[in-house]
């Protein structure tokens, strides 16, 4: 019996462009959606799957009529997090150095998720604000060198 939640193998018996449809025995099938074959952005589906391959997925629903919602995505192993401050001062850290699906957070809400972001946000931006007004200063004082 399947289960959501459980991690199986299976097989592509069919692709299309809204996902791919996976044999995972038992006479059972589930559609792995095209927004949970990758972490990554899916441009064709073909690049990630084609007809024939075996593929690791996890159940992620089973709506009343028995269809069965599979994810690639969920089934991989999580990737290490990349750091959060670089080391050796190698400059800024940009959204493309973050792995943004690999979460410790993944049981909190979508509100609590949230929260902690506009935390994190306003903390960087009040590090970048003392930087700039550190730097506008120059180490020196202008003073008044006009007289009236």
């Amino acid at each position: 019996m399947v289960s959501v939640g459980s991690i199986l193998e299976g097989k592509v018996v069919s692709v299309m462009p809204f996902g791919a449809f996976v044999d995972i025995g038992n006479k059972q099938s589930g559609l792995v959606h095209i927004s949970e074959l990758s972490s990554r952005y899916v441009k064709d589906i073909n690049d990630c799957v084609k007809k024939g391959d075996t593929v690791k997925v996890k159940v992620i629903k089973i709506d009343e009529s028995g269809k069965i919602s599979l994810s690639m995505k969920q089934a991989e192993e999580k990737k290490e997090r990349a750091p959060r401050h670089r080391q050796e001062n190698k400059g800024p850290i940009r959204p493309a150095d973050i792995d943004w699906s690999a979460s410790s957070s993944d049981s909190l809400s979508f509100e609590d998720k949230l929260s902690k972001f506009k935390q994190d946000s306003d903390e960087k931006m009040q590090t970048l604000r003392r930087n700039n007004d550190s730097k506008r200063s120059g180490g020196y004082s202008r003073k008044n060198t006009h007289s009236f």
